[in-house]
């Protein structure tokens, strides 16, 4: 007999049929939002959940459904998953790292370019029919080339970051837990081990890609934004909660900085409304790993992940390894 899975929200027709090559497929093609009540009662009798962020999976679902033996997430970031009462169930949790490192790079730059050279706000203005003439301060704003650029969280996304300010003659600054080995800084453009506070104080362009947790909740507030450039901007395309969506509204409204481009925010997809009446700050649904090829990719790399745990091998990116081989 097939194990059984749910798998949480709709994902790829191909790779929802590998899955049914290999298991007994309960699907939420229709894309629902489960709550975690809901999760909890789908999941019942399941081997395995094929999850995305947006599905709450925690020490309930695990005490509801002792069956379960993984839970595999399609993204990087796993803060839906209570990792610790994972482990305690003995639950297999996964999440689908490296395969989209260079799409989200990619988009850090087109999301800190758009800011800094305001393309959002000139586009509203042009679509809205204000544009009669040509003016010497018509959306002036920062330039990237020749600008100091700093990336909190030098993971392999900001190292792909980093390496993409080569091309616009950047000095790089970086701020993370550790700091990287001589050769991966040299990689990086060069990139400077510096404080946070001396980052903040010295970047035209900050962009956050440092992962969620109680450690690094509202890594920017109040106190931070103060301490960076008037003419700065700041980008997340990390995890909404890094940043006190409240403080960056208000240093906005008062242009304590210059601009702001953000692609996660504080329990999205809900957002602090504050935020629609700025001009100065662009804003997308979370969208940075949003390619085709690199969506596919996570998709599989997910599947991959519940294939190999519900066959009795390790999946290839188990986060909880201390589960493997108990009783």
């Amino acid at each position: 007999m097939k194990p059984k899975i749910l798998v949480a929200r709709a994902i790829f027709p191909e790779v929802l049929a590998r899955l049914e090559q290999h298991f007994e497929v309960e699907s939420n093609q229709q894309d629902h939002i489960y709550s975690a009540e809901q999760l909890l009662a789908a999941a019942r009798g399941r081997d395995g959940l094929f999850t995305t962020p947006s599905e709450p999976v925690n020490a309930a679902l695990f005490a509801a459904n002792p069956q379960l033996r993984a839970v595999c997430n399609m993204a990087v970031g796993y803060n839906n998953i209570d990792l610790a009462a994972a482990t305690s169930a003995g639950v297999m949790a996964t999440n689908t790292p490296d395969v989209l490192n260079e799409t989200t790079a990619d988009f850090g730059w087109a999301l800190m370019m758009a800011t800094a050279r305001r393309i959002t706000e000139s586009e509203h203005f042009l679509r809205a029919g204000k544009w009669k003439k040509w003016s010497y301060d018509s959306f002036v704003g920062p330039d990237v080339h020749g600008a100091t650029l700093g990336v909190i969280g030098m993971g392999r996304i900001g190292q792909a970051i980093a390496r993409r300010s080569l091309g616009f003659d950047m000095q790089v600054l970086y701020h993370n837990r550790s700091r990287l080995a001589p050769e991966l800084e040299a990689r990086a453009n060069n990139a400077q081990y510096v404080s946070k506070q001396e980052l903040l104080q010295r970047a035209d362009h900050v962009v956050l890609v440092l992962p969620y947790s109680k450690a690094t909740h509202h890594t920017i507030g109040a106190a931070e934004l103060e301490l960076m450039k008037p003419g700065a901007t700041l980008t997340n395309i990390a995890r909404g909660g890094i940043v006190d969506d409240d403080a960056l509204i208000a240093a906005l409204a008062a242009g304590r900085i210059a601009a702001a481009g953000i692609d996660v925010f504080e329990n999205e997809p809900a957002f602090k409304p504050g935020f629609l009446g700025l001009s100065n700050v662009v804003l997308t649904p979370h969208i940075a790993s949003a390619s085709t090829p690199t969506r596919l990719a996570m998709a599989n790399c997910a599947a991959d992940n519940l294939i190999a745990a519900l066959s009795g091998e390790t999946p290839p990116n188990l986060l909880n390894p201390e589960v493997v081989g108990r009783a």
